[in-house]
Protein backbone atom coordinates (compact mmCIF):
# COMPACT_ATOMS: atom_id res chain seq x y z
CA UNK A 1 0.00 0.00 0.00
CA UNK A 2 1.44 2.84 -1.32
CA UNK A 3 -0.98 5.61 0.06
CA UNK A 4 -0.82 7.70 -3.32
CA UNK A 5 2.68 8.67 -2.42
CA UNK A 6 5.84 8.61 -4.73
CA UNK A 7 8.60 6.77 -3.48
CA UNK A 8 11.82 5.89 -4.15
CA UNK A 9 11.76 2.42 -5.90
CA UNK A 10 14.50 0.55 -3.76
CA UNK A 11 12.10 0.34 -0.76
CA UNK A 12 8.63 -1.03 -2.16
CA UNK A 13 8.00 -4.30 -1.87
CA UNK A 14 8.46 -4.79 2.27
CA UNK A 15 6.21 -3.10 4.90
CA UNK A 16 9.44 -2.87 7.10
CA UNK A 17 11.87 -1.59 4.19
CA UNK A 18 9.18 1.35 3.27
CA UNK A 19 9.08 2.38 6.94
CA UNK A 20 12.60 2.42 6.72
CA UNK A 21 12.55 4.18 4.23
CA UNK A 22 9.81 7.03 5.43
CA UNK A 23 11.01 7.56 8.70
CA UNK A 24 14.70 7.09 8.91
CA UNK A 25 16.92 6.98 5.65
CA UNK A 26 18.01 10.31 4.43
CA UNK A 27 17.23 12.19 7.60
CA UNK A 28 19.93 13.91 9.41
CA UNK A 29 21.23 11.88 12.58
CA UNK A 30 23.21 13.53 15.59
CA UNK A 31 22.49 11.03 18.29
CA UNK A 32 25.74 9.24 19.18
CA UNK A 33 25.03 5.96 20.12
CA UNK A 34 22.50 5.67 16.75
CA UNK A 35 25.02 6.65 14.46
CA UNK A 36 27.32 4.11 16.06
CA UNK A 37 24.33 1.75 15.95
CA UNK A 38 24.48 2.47 12.04
CA UNK A 39 27.94 2.03 11.64
CA UNK A 40 27.97 -1.18 13.15
CA UNK A 41 25.24 -2.34 10.93
CA UNK A 42 26.39 -0.79 7.78
CA UNK A 43 29.59 -3.20 8.54
CA UNK A 44 27.54 -6.22 8.87
CA UNK A 45 25.60 -5.37 6.16
CA UNK A 46 29.17 -5.81 3.63
CA UNK A 47 28.64 -8.24 0.62
CA UNK A 48 24.99 -8.86 1.82
CA UNK A 49 21.28 -6.95 1.18
CA UNK A 50 20.26 -4.04 3.45
CA UNK A 51 16.56 -5.87 4.01
CA UNK A 52 18.86 -9.19 6.26
CA UNK A 53 20.28 -6.23 8.07
CA UNK A 54 16.96 -4.37 8.63
CA UNK A 55 15.14 -7.89 9.38
CA UNK A 56 17.77 -8.62 12.01
CA UNK A 57 18.27 -5.37 13.45
CA UNK A 58 16.03 -5.95 16.63
CA UNK A 59 18.03 -9.42 17.38
CA UNK A 60 21.50 -7.38 16.61
CA UNK A 61 19.78 -4.53 18.98
CA UNK A 62 19.61 -7.42 21.55
CA UNK A 63 22.73 -9.34 21.28
CA UNK A 64 24.78 -5.89 20.64
CA UNK A 65 24.00 -4.61 24.79
CA UNK A 66 21.75 -1.69 22.08
CA UNK A 67 24.70 -0.81 20.85
CA UNK A 68 26.46 0.77 24.04
CA UNK A 69 30.02 0.97 22.90
CA UNK A 70 31.01 1.17 26.80
CA UNK A 71 30.00 -2.14 26.93
CA UNK A 72 31.02 -3.97 23.56
CA UNK A 73 34.57 -2.38 24.00
CA UNK A 74 34.75 -5.40 26.68
CA UNK A 75 33.31 -8.14 25.00
CA UNK A 76 35.46 -11.44 25.92
CA UNK A 77 36.18 -14.12 23.52
CA UNK A 78 32.87 -16.12 25.77
CA UNK A 79 30.86 -12.85 24.06
CA UNK A 80 32.07 -13.23 20.53
CA UNK A 81 31.43 -17.20 20.78
CA UNK A 82 27.60 -16.54 22.28
CA UNK A 83 27.31 -14.08 19.08
CA UNK A 84 28.77 -16.41 17.05
CA UNK A 85 26.22 -18.71 17.69
CA UNK A 86 23.02 -16.27 17.97
CA UNK A 87 20.81 -17.14 14.94
CA UNK A 88 19.01 -13.89 14.90
CA UNK A 89 21.98 -11.86 13.55
CA UNK A 90 24.83 -11.88 10.93
CA UNK A 91 27.32 -14.66 12.40
CA UNK A 92 31.00 -13.63 11.26
CA UNK A 93 33.80 -13.21 13.15
CA UNK A 94 35.36 -10.55 11.51
CA UNK A 95 32.93 -8.25 11.68
CA UNK A 96 31.81 -9.41 14.79
CA UNK A 97 35.45 -8.69 15.97
CA UNK A 98 35.13 -5.21 13.71
CA UNK A 99 32.50 -4.37 15.98
CA UNK A 100 34.75 -4.83 19.32
CA UNK A 101 37.43 -2.44 16.96
CA UNK A 102 35.03 0.06 16.52
CA UNK A 103 33.58 0.43 19.76
CA UNK A 104 37.05 1.22 20.89
CA UNK A 105 37.84 3.83 18.25
CA UNK A 106 34.14 5.53 18.88
CA UNK A 107 34.75 5.62 22.07
CA UNK A 108 38.38 7.40 21.60
CA UNK A 109 36.76 9.91 18.89
CA UNK A 110 34.41 10.78 21.09
CA UNK A 111 36.86 11.95 23.78
CA UNK A 112 38.74 13.65 21.16
CA UNK A 113 36.09 15.70 19.16
CA UNK A 114 33.45 16.23 22.16
CA UNK A 115 31.16 13.62 21.00
CA UNK A 116 31.07 11.20 17.57
CA UNK A 117 28.72 13.49 15.77
CA UNK A 118 31.23 16.12 15.57
CA UNK A 119 33.80 14.20 14.28
CA UNK A 120 31.45 12.47 11.64
CA UNK A 121 29.62 15.17 10.16
CA UNK A 122 33.27 17.36 9.62
CA UNK A 123 33.42 15.33 6.28
CA UNK A 124 30.14 17.19 5.20
CA UNK A 125 31.14 20.51 6.70
CA UNK A 126 28.36 19.86 9.68
CA UNK A 127 25.66 20.27 6.65
CA UNK A 128 24.26 17.41 4.70
CA UNK A 129 24.69 16.98 0.90
CA UNK A 130 21.89 17.85 -0.96
CA UNK A 131 21.37 15.56 -4.32
CA UNK A 132 19.35 16.08 -7.18
CA UNK A 133 19.14 12.61 -9.08
CA UNK A 134 16.33 11.65 -11.14
CA UNK A 135 16.87 7.88 -11.46
CA UNK A 136 18.27 5.74 -8.84
CA UNK A 137 20.65 4.58 -11.11
CA UNK A 138 22.50 8.09 -11.05
CA UNK A 139 22.92 7.34 -7.47
CA UNK A 140 27.01 6.30 -6.85
CA UNK A 141 27.82 3.70 -4.75
CA UNK A 142 31.15 5.86 -3.30
CA UNK A 143 31.85 9.30 -3.70
CA UNK A 144 35.33 11.81 -2.78
CA UNK A 145 33.71 12.17 0.81
CA UNK A 146 32.90 8.62 1.29
CA UNK A 147 37.28 7.85 -0.17
CA UNK A 148 38.08 10.46 2.52
CA UNK A 149 35.95 9.26 5.02
CA UNK A 150 37.07 5.30 4.85
CA UNK A 151 40.43 6.80 4.34
CA UNK A 152 40.43 8.55 7.95
CA UNK A 153 38.03 6.25 9.66
CA UNK A 154 40.99 3.54 8.81
CA UNK A 155 43.39 6.14 10.25
CA UNK A 156 41.86 5.95 13.35
CA UNK A 157 41.42 2.28 14.31
CA UNK A 158 38.04 1.78 12.42
CA UNK A 159 37.32 -1.15 10.41
CA UNK A 160 34.80 -2.78 8.22
CA UNK A 161 34.87 1.45 6.68
CA UNK A 162 35.13 1.10 2.70
CA UNK A 163 33.98 3.80 0.74
CA UNK A 164 31.15 1.67 -0.22
CA UNK A 165 29.96 1.35 3.97
CA UNK A 166 30.83 4.85 4.22
CA UNK A 167 28.34 6.08 1.62
CA UNK A 168 25.61 3.71 2.60
CA UNK A 169 26.05 5.13 6.13
CA UNK A 170 26.06 8.89 4.87
CA UNK A 171 22.81 7.54 3.36
CA UNK A 172 21.30 6.47 6.42
CA UNK A 173 22.41 9.05 8.39
CA UNK A 174 21.45 11.91 6.44
CA UNK A 175 25.02 12.98 5.73
CA UNK A 176 23.54 13.01 2.12
CA UNK A 177 20.12 13.30 0.90
CA UNK A 178 19.95 10.65 -2.29
CA UNK A 179 16.44 9.95 -2.23
CA UNK A 180 15.58 10.83 -6.04
CA UNK A 181 13.36 14.02 -6.76
CA UNK A 182 10.49 12.12 -7.32
CA UNK A 183 10.05 11.05 -4.29
CA UNK A 184 8.05 12.64 -1.87
CA UNK A 185 10.69 12.47 1.10
CA UNK A 186 13.49 14.20 -1.34
CA UNK A 187 12.47 17.14 -0.10
CA UNK A 188 10.74 16.68 3.49
CA UNK A 189 14.68 15.18 4.08
CA UNK A 190 16.12 18.77 2.58
CA UNK A 191 14.20 20.68 5.25
CA UNK A 192 15.32 18.58 7.70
Amino acid sequence: MNEGKIRCNWCEGSELYRAYHDKEWGVPLHDDQQLFEFLILEGFQAGLSWSTILNKRAAFRDAFDEFDASVIVNYTPQKVEELLNNKGIVRNRLKINAAIKNAKAFLHMQKVHDSFNQYIWEFVNHQPIQNSFKHLSEVPATTNVSDAMSKQLKKDGFSFVGSTICYAFMQATGMVNDHIISCYRHSECKRS
